[in-house]
């Protein structure tokens, strides 16, 4: 039976750690910056704390990285090191420099090493993909998404600032919440070659928060229009997709959590047609745990890897230099 431990003990790593619960792989435990999260999450599953990364590296074969993003690098490398199997929290890193290394580390390990890009396991994202992927509305033309959130509010330790709004830790709002829809619109329409952005950020962040629009161009052809901000009040987090294509559009207006509509181009023998509701069973996070566990244990497809990680990444980063040049960036990486 193979053993899994959590490094990082927080909002993701208690949700992390729920998921694998429902997974035939055994719980070691947890090692986290806050030792305090740690102990309450080992009580909860019945496991240990571990009083280091080594520690913990010694006793387990799957290593899930839910510490803070600055530490995604550090913590990955180490596994690697080890020559353990990896998930990690997106994003993978905060610099392409270090998630190429990282990537090269676990191939050279020969080991998985996979990334928590959850909205894939999303229902509505995943029904929408499935559409697209089985050619109901065409070629893909038009990628709308909106994500916007409260100001984040969680801390590494007691006291300790937030580190989600220091750029040099999280990445920024473009990096840590943006990433979600710019791996998406990679996944529904292709390799991504240019990037044009603009942000907004308020004189008091924790206040007014942060707001972003970006133009991702397509190698396809299509053109993604993603829109982002940590600028609504507590309490609220909301999404929409829009996907438009030859033969017809896909849409998940905000508020509608589990379901898509497809209205395909009117001819002789179609007609606008609905897609059911899906009823949310069970978690996307668990869904996703279990995905994971499906890959390295039983060898399935991953529907996630690192190099989409990778590739995120670099959409992001673009995105941020764009906002502040003013100018598109070009990425290298898509040619």
């Amino acid at each position: 039976m193979v053993k899994v431990g959590l490094v990082g003990a927080g909002l993701m790593g208690s949700t992390h750690a729920a998921g694998w619960a429902q997974t035939p792989a055994t719980l070691a435990g947890f090692y986290a910056l806050n030792r305090a999260q740690a102990e309450a999450q080992a009580a909860l599953y019945g496991c240990q704390v571990y009083d280091s990364l080594d520690a913990l590296l010694n006793a387990v074969d799957i290593v899930d990285v839910c510490s803070p993003t600055d530490y995604h690098y550090e913590h990955v490398m180490a596994a690697a090191n080890a020559g353990k199997h990896i998930i990690c929290e997106k994003p993978i890193a905060l610099s392409v420099a270090h998630a190429r290394e990282m990537v090269a580390a676990c191939q050279a390990r020969g080991t998985h090493f996979l990334i928590a890009h959850v909205v894939r396991f999303f229902p509505e994202y995943e029904l929408a993909k499935t559409t697209v992927a089985r050619g109901d509305i065409g070629d893909p033309a038009v990628v709308r998404l909106t994500r916007c959130s409260a100001v984040p509010k969680w801390t590494t330790v007691e006291g300790a600032t937030n580190w989600f709004l220091d750029p040099a830790k999280s990445g920024g709002m473009m990096v840590d919440l943006m990433i979600h829809d710019f791996d998406y619109a990679r996944w529904i329409a292709g390799d991504v070659v240019s990037v044009y952005a603009r942000s907004a950020r308020g004189q008091n962040p924790d206040a007014a928060g942060d707001y972003g629009i970006a133009i991702l161009t397509h190698a396809s052809g299509a053109i993604s229009n993603v829109e982002g901000g940590w600028c609504y009040p507590q309490g609220m987090f909301r999404t929409a997709l829009e996907i438009a294509g030859s033969a017809g559009v896909i849409e998940q207006p905000v508020g509608s959590a589990t379901a898509v509509n497809v209205y395909l181009h009117q001819t002789e023998d179609t007609a606008s047609v609905p897609v059911p509701r899906s009823p949310l069973a069970e978690s996307p996070y668990v869904t996703e745990i279990k995905h994971f566990y499906d890959v390295i244990v039983n060898g399935a497809t991953p529907r996630v890897t690192a190099e989409d990680g990778l590739r995120a990444l670099e959409i992001a980063l673009a995105a941020v230099e764009s906002a502040k040049t003013g100018r598109p960036v070009k990425l290298e990486s898509a040619s």
